[in-house]
């Protein structure tokens, strides 16, 4: 899978590209990442991105050229190409799967106050990571990024990903481990019992009795 992102602050992503599973991803050659910073495609000799806002208003704007010019140059028959923005749809687990799919994946971050709006005829989706404002999209794309890789086959192991919370649209189960009390807080015993059955049996309960509580709209 390749994923290209067009920022303005490709420096934000060091540690994010150099960390964890998403580092050892990219070195097993699962993924391949580049940050682009679109800046360079800006045709004007100052390699400025954004300008005022026709009709006035408060900030300034990024403009059409450096990010056209941007994607004409990487994109491919296999793209697709994703802009942040809290006007999109919200983004949600299986939106991530279904980006494990794609073989290009192409995400456009944002900055100020927001794109021209001809920007977003390059979209194949716009997607909104939730009902708040963030300064730029950066850590939204990274949000994305992580949860679609981890899904990628050879990341992280599959017996692992059937388990987690949002599979069968429910949570996940309450997981423990050692030391058997701490502090007065017990290990639920159907945990130390050995009795496999009845811990299945326990986990879909909780799972179920933790989604009400917390999630029931999950359930709907």
């Amino acid at each position: 899978m390749k994923i290209d992102v067009l920022s303005l602050f490709p420096e934000m992503y060091d540690g994010f590209l150099n960390s964890s599973i998403i580092k050892r991803a990219i070195d097993k050659k699962l993924v391949e990442i580049n940050i682009i910073n679109f800046r360079d495609y800006s045709p004007l000799n100052n390699k400025m991105v954004d300008d005022t806002i026709y009709g006035g208003g408060a900030g300034m704007l990024l403009r059409c050229e450096p990010i056209f010019e941007c994607i004409d140059s990487i994109k491919t028959n296999d793209s697709y190409i994703v802009i942040l923005s809290p006007e999109g749809k919200t983004y949600n687990q299986n939106i991530a799967k279904s980006f494990t799919k794609i073989k290009h994946l192409i995400i456009i971050c944002g900055h100020y106050e927001g794109f021209d709006e001809r920007i977003k005829t390059l979209a194949d989706e716009i997607i909104s990571v939730g009902d708040f404002i963030l300064t730029g999209g950066e850590i939204a794309s990274m949000l994305i990024m992580d949860s679609v890789i981890r899904l990628v086959p050879g990341v992280i192991n599959k017996e692992s990903l059937i388990s987690e919370s949002f599979e069968k649209g429910m949570l996940d189960y309450p997981m423990y481990t050692k030391p058997r009390e701490y502090r007065g807080m017990k290990v639920p015993e159907v945990l130390t019992n050995g009795n496999h059955a009845e811990i299945k049996k326990w986990r879909e309960q909780e799972k179920i009795k933790k989604t009400k509580e917390n999630r029931p709209d999950l359930m709907e």
